[in-house]
């Protein structure tokens, strides 16, 4: 078994604070590489492609999975894939990227904090999981 499906079979859904949080805050140190008042982008560490970054919502708002998503979160949602295709641009990903989103234990989500993967550097295969 990876350990990215251990961690997210090990993971406990809530809203609690999470890592992000803290990243968020500053308290855990990233490599941003985009960031204004609404969201954050930052390298994952550990990249599953040449370019592996997380955007996050600086305001979880109880977003913890696209699952629990509300008609309030709207706006934050579309944001988010809008600031994939700038980031992407900005990483100079031209060919082409990957935009996932893991959701729930059997999505292999294991951060429960909303967040787009934004994937490139490589070709894609598929199917992907």
């Amino acid at each position: 078994m990876s350990s990215e499906k251990e961690a997210a079979l090990a993971a406990v859904p809530n809203d609690s604070p999470t890592i992000f949080d803290k990243i968020i805050k500053k308290e855990i140190p990233s490599t941003v590489v985009y960031e204004d008042e609404k969201v954050l982008a930052f390298r994952d560490i550990n990249p599953q492609a040449p370019t592996h970054i997380l955007i996050i919502p600086k305001v979880k708002d109880g977003l913890t999975g696209l699952s629990k998503a509300e008609e309030r979160h709207i706006e934050i949602l579309g944001y988010l894939l809008y600031v994939a295709k700038v980031v992407a641009k900005q990483e100079g990903l031209e060919d082409g990227y990957r935009v996932v989103i893991n959701d729930g234990p059997s999505g292999c989500q294991s951060v429960y904090h909303i967040h787009v993967h934004l994937l490139g550097g490589r070709q894609m295969n598929w199917p992907p999981g």
